[in-house]
């Protein structure tokens, strides 16, 4: 990954008056040297920070807190496009795209003390595959599809996007609770009901909707994705990690490592690598022996808004590698997979 932190800017920004033209002076750090420079750009090229901003310093060390206007709306896309690449033991290549993208919005309706009243649009949904040159698509935005195994997909997703849910957020970033969910429930049962007649299996897909979709699992979506910088601050340049489980039994952990990268003209901006380290496991049976070795990896930028505190984009690319071996001792087949991510919020270009 190319550390592009050294181009970022750092400090802050003061406006100059000059007797025909308006300047303003940025510090940033010389990445041939280094050291701290001041340049001078015109001031038309410069995004305006309040003078009380969302993310500001207090002796260096940078915080993020919330600054949202009532009757605002707020975006919230989110975005992942995989590329996976399957090579068979005698060379032979199989390639598969998959993208899926959710659009919500937030909507501030009041502000009491430090809690927001937040109504939380689902917009839509899309779902794409492509495979040996055949492209699926599943978007609410558009007609139902003719296939018959589309059709449930559609429908489903149909019925989660138009809705809204009330959701309660302090200033710090916090989600206090996000309710509405049974009347969404209770659309997508009356959706699927006109697919499937059979009662268990109805009950079945509901089950399944609730686990994947309620409270607690919006709430770890939105705290992964609104806050990012410690509650107790860092300073530019300062790194922290945070690991979660990638399986469900919590022996493999997924790493990432941030760096605040810059705070300046209207951005604070923090670079991400990490991923999980090559593992290898072993079985033997007799002579045989059976190989599986993985591993992630992952880099990319989270930009959030200065003055507000909210994501402006995030664009992180992700690679896991698989490769499954077997060997007797003298001959040895293997199958490798590679698969490609980007994962974005608000991406400004796919």
């Amino acid at each position: 990954m190319k550390n592009i932190a050294a181009l970022a800017l750092i400090s802050t920004i003061a406006l100059v008056s000059c007797n025909k033209k308006e300047t303003a002076k940025i510090t940033k750090i010389d990445p041939k040297t280094g050291k701290t420079i001041t340049v001078e750009v015109p001031a038309d090229s410069v995004a305006k920070v309040e003078e009380n901003p969302a993310i500001k310093d207090s002796a260096g060390i940078y915080k993020q807190t919330f600054k949202l206007e009532k009757g605002k709306t707020y975006p919230l896309t989110t975005y992942q496009r995989d590329t996976k690449t399957m090579t068979d033991p005698t060379g032979k290549t199989l390639n598969g795209t998959s993208e899926a993208t959710d659009e919500m919005s937030f909507t501030v309706n009041d502000i009491k003390g430090n809690v927001y009243d937040i109504t939380l649009n689902l917009i839509s949904k899309r779902n794409s595959q492509t495979s040996q040159g055949k492209t699926i698509v599943v978007d609410t935005k558009l007609p139902i599809p003719k296939e018959d195994d589309l059709k449930m997909i559609w429908n489903i997703n149909r019925a989660l996007t138009g809705n809204k849910l009330s959701m309660k957020m302090d200033t710090k970033g916090n989600v206090i609770s996000i309710t509405g969910f049974d009347a969404v429930y209770n659309k997508v049962g009356n959706s699927v009901g006109t697919l499937v007649k059979d009662k268990n299996q109805k009950e079945s897909i509901i089950e399944s909707l609730k686990e994947s979709f309620n409270e607690k699992v919006l709430k770890d979506q939105f705290n992964k994705n609104l806050t990012i910088i410690p509650k107790k601050g860092v300073k530019v340049g300062e790194k922290w990690t945070n690991s979660e489980n990638a399986d469900a039994q919590g022996k493999i952990k997924v790493t990432s490592n941030y760096v605040l990268k810059s705070v300046g003209n209207g951005i604070a901006e923090i670079a991400v690598t990490g991923g999980i380290p090559k593992k290898v496991e072993k079985q033997n049976q007799g002579e045989v022996t059976h190989s599986l070795s993985s591993e992630l990896s992952q880099s990319g930028t989270i930009k959030f808004d200065q003055n507000t505190g909210w994501i402006s984009n995030q664009n992180i690319s992700v690679k896991t590698t698989q490769i499954e071996t077997i060997s007797n001792g003298k001959e040895s087949q293997s199958m490798k997979s590679v698969s490609n991510s980007s994962v974005m919020v608000n991406p400004s270009a796919k």
